[in-house]
């Protein structure tokens, strides 16, 4: 272990959609987390490594705390109430407004956890207020929990995200560098690809939709010059495959294009993708799908 080279874990905790994936993202300079306006778009909690000079960071994004109403939400909040026994910081993202009793919810969770938190509150959205009125929020949440950093940050537009990682580094003991310097997710690629499937669909689709879809990789075959890929879109009713599919299959197929393009630039390859849309009924409270597809 290098002298004084410093590593550890770092949470990334909110609301949903507060802009957590988008944050690890912009640390990252490469996407290992999908993003879109939609509420509760991740499920696992998504490793991502930053590596400097110094110090290496692993970062955990987890899925939103919100309220579950069936077993894949359960899940959800259970892996990220599970991330605060594993990690060294928490990165608590709020938007620049007053508490809400969600976040009162999620302060009062971190003072009954019983560790000592080193815990952070993240701003975001900064580009959105102005700065007198960002000075009352600062001053209401200081009183609510006591925060060894409050940073104001814009994660889309990157504003306050080096000062935020030299912060970091601060608060980080010293360690060993626990990932090669050039890895920057621990995920594998089938993950990661059914990961880009599920945003494309999400993007693409409206109201119930998005919530009711998973995406499973059941064809993975590397060929001469092509990887040959098949997923399987689950929906749990026969209307939402319709809107999936759409007229003459135009959306599933522009999903797909969509997809391939990302899914390409990513394996550094070309690939031909093939999708089916399938009705699993309930997947969301089925234990059994849910450990097929991931959610244990």
């Amino acid at each position: 272990m290098d002298e004084g080279f410093r590593s550890g874990y770092v949470a990334i905790l909110g609301r949903p959609n507060v802009g957590k994936s988008t944050l690890l993202n912009q640390i990252l300079s490469e996407k290992v987390a999908i993003v879109t306006p939609k509420p509760q778009t991740t499920r696992n909690r998504i490793v991502g490594v930053k590596t400097t000079e110094g110090a290496q960071i692993i970062f955990v994004d987890t899925p939103g705390i919100h309220r579950p109403r069936e077993r894949l939400g359960q899940f959800m909040v259970r892996e990220a109430l599970r991330t605060l026994k594993e990690v060294d910081i928490v990165l608590l993202m709020v938007e620049p407004r007053r508490p809400s009793p969600a976040e009162k919810e999620i302060l009062d969770m971190l003072s009954k956890s019983g560790r000592g938190l080193i815990v952070f509150l993240l701003i975001n959205k900064i580009d959105r207020i102005k700065k007198a009125e960002l000075l009352p929020i600062i001053d209401e949440y200081s009183r609510l929990y006591d925060f060894r950093e409050i940073i104001p940050i814009s994660a889309l537009k990157g504003d306050g995200v080096d000062k935020l990682i030299d912060r970091i580094i601060a608060y980080l003991p010293e360690g060993p560098k626990y990932y090669p310097d050039d890895i920057v997710t621990d995920q594998l690629e089938r993950f990661l690809v059914a990961e880009i499937i599920r945003e494309k669909v999400m993007l693409a689709t409206e109201d119930e939709v998005p919530y009711a879809v998973a995406v499973e990789v059941v064809q993975w075959e590397e060929k001469k010059e092509i990887i040959v890929i098949g997923a399987n879109i689950y929906v749990e009713k026969d209307s939402q495959k319709g809107i999936i599919i759409g007229k003459r299959g135009v959306r599933l197929k522009s999903i797909g294009t969509e997809a391939r393009k990302e899914i390409e630039a990513i394996l550094n390859t070309r690939v031909y993708l093939e999708l089916w849309v399938k009705v699993s009924r309930d997947w969301k409270d089925s234990p059994l799908k849910l450990r097929e597809l991931g959610y244990q």
